[in-house]
């Protein structure tokens, strides 16, 4: 007999039961304070040795606190001397974000704080990099860019966009630009100047779009997560427009990035990482988080909740849910080697309709779903045939409306599998509306 762990979830009265088919039985549910225990060692590649390297040497980042009163004496006296500098030169009249630079309130002092950290304080060379930021601010039109229609209906949600946020409230940034390795779509956006000009202009834009986000206060909001996608990237076509856009960015845009996530990093990321680490300071490199092709899923799941990542990275958010409000919450759980795992929805009434989604990070192993009617006698009816996920699946979503009263189970079979895989689930049962 296996042992079990149930749970209520979000919006229905059924309860969950998960169990392992296997002999050996499952853990509860990891939470924040139950830590699931790491696999059994196995040999490492070189790459992953040295992506393993990277990782120590890249402490967990610490975000700066924007409190003046938690600064320290020097750092509030450079605060204090930027304002003044910023009094003398007469430009109380400039802001950004909506917030006027010599506003004396808080929220300036969250941005003169930015440029004071990008420049160590050193207040001569935070105020010149001010200036310069304003004066491209206004020359690129970026306080009203939000609202312009730059044409690139075809690179919404797919190479540079908002989606979600992270565990702690960040707003979460997506890039990929694989899909320029086609050789007409490069040439449709970046074919001559006047096109790249044009991209950078809509980059800009999903960044100011990211910015509006943030709440520039002490103790709120104030920077973004950069979630990178390198699979199938162009190098050398996007050098040049690269290049601008990091420049752009580093420019304008200062502390603004509380973390970098590299997703799907080929082998010679992580050696020219390794090569030119000593090169980057310790503030940068804690910043970066880099996972392999194969391990995206379960590094996203440490900083963004599952509902929040999109489909295509194994997460469960899909555009068209952004139409129906906040996310509803899933249910995360592991897979080890070897296990099948069983989740029941129980206590599901005749009439009852439930919708259901469910993922596996990197699947590349066998699902079904099937309904159990709880009167004795009745067949159970096979919703899903189980079947072997590739590993580039998307979440799976689907509903059953049952004629009686029963049960429903979602199995997870990763008996073919020594690899342990993070996973999550969420459902909703809605009554029957007829008498």
């Amino acid at each position: 007999m296996s042992n079990e762990c149930s749970w209520i979830p979000f919006g229905s009265h059924s309860t969950p039961i998960m169990e392992a088919s296997s002999p050996i039985a499952i853990p509860q549910i990891p939470t924040p304070e139950q830590p699931v225990a790491s696999p059994r060692p196995c040999k490492k590649s070189f790459v992953a040795s040295l992506m393993e390297a990277a990782a120590l040497r890249s402490p967990s980042f610490k975000e700066d606190t924007y409190f003046v009163s938690h600064l320290k004496s020097s750092e509030k006296k450079a605060l204090q001397d930027l304002k003044d500098k910023l009094a003398a030169a007469n430009i109380e009249s400039d802001s950004m974000w909506g917030i006027p630079i010599s506003g004396g309130d808080e929220r300036a002092d969250v941005i003169l704080l930015k440029f004071l950290r990008a420049r160590d304080f050193r207040v001569a060379d935070s105020l010149q990099m001010l200036q310069k930021c304003l004066g491209w601010r206004k020359e690129f039109e970026a306080e009203t860019i939000v609202e312009e229609d730059l044409g690139f209906k075809e690179l919404e949600g797919l190479v540079a966009y908002m989606s979600g946020f992270d565990r702690e409230g960040h707003p979460v940034c997506y890039n990929a630009y694989g899909v320029f390795k086609d050789k007409d779509m490069y040439e449709r956006i970046f074919g001559d100047e006047e096109k790249l000009k044009k991209f950078l202009r809509w980059r800009v834009q999903v960044l100011e779009r990211g910015m509006n986000l943030l709440h520039f206060k002490p103790g709120g909001v104030n920077s973004l997560i950069q979630v990178t996608d390198l699979k199938d990237m162009p190098k050398r076509e996007l050098r040049v427009a690269s290049n601008q856009i990091l420049s752009l960015f580093q420019d304008n845009y200062p502390e603004m990035v509380a973390r970098k996530i590299f997703i799907n990093v080929p082998w010679y990321f992580s050696v020219l990482y390794s090569m030119f680490s000593p090169f980057l300071t310790q503030r940068t490199k804690s910043k970066f988080v880099i996972s392999k092709e194969g391990n995206v899923a379960e590094t996203l799941y440490k900083f963004i909740r599952p509902e929040d990542v999109p489909v295509q990275y194994g997460g469960l958010s899909r555009p068209s849910d952004l139409q129906h409000g906040p996310a509803k919450p899933a249910s995360e759980f592991t897979v080890k080697g070897g296990e099948k795992v069983n989740i029941q929805i129980e206590g599901i009434e005749a009439g009852a309709t439930i919708t259901w989604d469910i993922v596996v990070g990197g699947w590349d192993l066998e699902y079904g779903a099937e309904f159990v009617p709880t009167e004795d006698g009745s067949y159970t009816i096979a919703v899903e045939k189980p079947r072997k996920m590739a590993a580039s699946e998307e979440a799976v979503h689907n509903s059953f409306t049952s004629r009686e009263a029963g049960k429903m189970v979602l199995s997870v079979d990763n008996t073919a599998s020594r690899k342990r895989k993070v996973a999550a689930y969420r459902y909703v049962v809605r009554k029957s509306t007829t008498a």
